[in-house]
């Protein structure tokens, strides 16, 4: 298995469509602490403010995603306007992913640089600007699709701020970081995991913190405690739910827990809205 369809299956992806079309003026969208937005420019000049200290246009056919968007706006002339399609996007652990947690506060890609994408962005197209039976299904569909290339695309050209898909960049942590993704329960230690990435265990460890931010200990609590999450939001037992992500016992988990978040599996799924 590849290394993002790991991570894809273990925080599932969601996307929907809620505007085509034609914007004119000033369109304002509030601050979402539980999805992502995208806007797909495919006819400017946009220009957009909140996003960046300085406002910047687009004026060629671009992707706009904001994994943890604040209130923006985008401003389109007022004759000729803009074509876009705007979306929200989801990963299964809501803000506490470690997609979206890798990716930087904006990212900007011109189409024309989103290689392999051309076909699909043509469909996106046809379906946003035309009025056929099913077309919201197809352009939520195709919305997923667009971001699984546009992550390949983060991972491909280093647009990362660390974290799991800058670790994942990198040809040698991600063989150590997949293995892990794949088998969290399994006795990871330190030799094992500089073995699958070809380096001494010394060089590993420095590396691996350079580039994620983090030791592969904390790394592997981190992810561990992220799965136990998914478990425990869709009623698994605790005490099995700590056998399939690698502790020996509920308690040992409570005590991951509590270093992790604060606070025990039980106080946090008391705060946590049903799946």
């Amino acid at each position: 298995m590849d290394r993002l369809t790991t991570l894809l299956n273990r925080f599932s992806l969601h996307a929907g469509v809620f505007y085509t079309g034609n914007i004119c003026g000033i369109h304002d969208f509030q601050q979402d602490s539980v999805r992502g937005h995208l806007h797909l420019i495919r006819r400017g000049p946009v220009q957009v403010i909140g996003v960046r200290q300085e406002n910047f246009t687009i004026d060629k056919p671009t992707l706009l995603f904001l994994p943890r968007p604040e209130t923006h706006r985008l401003v389109a002339d007022e004759r000729s306007g803009a074509d876009v399609v705007c979306g929200t996007v989801q990963f299964g652990g809501g803000t506490s992913n470690p997609i979206t947690a890798s990716l930087p506060a904006v990212v900007l890609v011109t189409l024309q640089h989103l290689h392999g994408a051309e076909a699909l962005l043509g469909l996106m197209f046809d379906e946003a600007f035309a009025e056929q039976d099913g077309r919201q299904a197809v352009l939520d569909r195709l919305c997923e699709v667009l971001i699984v290339h546009l992550l390949r695309y983060c991972v491909a050209h280093n647009l990362t701020q660390g974290g799991t898909l800058a670790g994942l960049a990198d040809a040698r942590l991600a063989k150590a970081l997949t293995a892990m993704h794949q088998a969290p329960a399994s006795v990871w230690s330190l030799p094992d995991m500089a073995a699958l990435a070809g380096m001494s265990r010394a060089r590993f460890a420095v590396h691996f913190h350079q580039v994620t931010g983090e030791t592969p200990a904390d790394y592997l609590a981190g992810w561990r405690v992220m799965l136990a999450q998914g478990l425990l939001k869709r009623g698994r037992p605790l005490k099995h739910v700590a056998d399939e992500v690698g502790y020996g016992s509920a308690s040992a988990l409570a005590r991951a827990f509590q270093r992790k978040l604060g606070c025990s599996p039980g106080a946090w799924l008391k705060g946590t809205e049903p799946v």
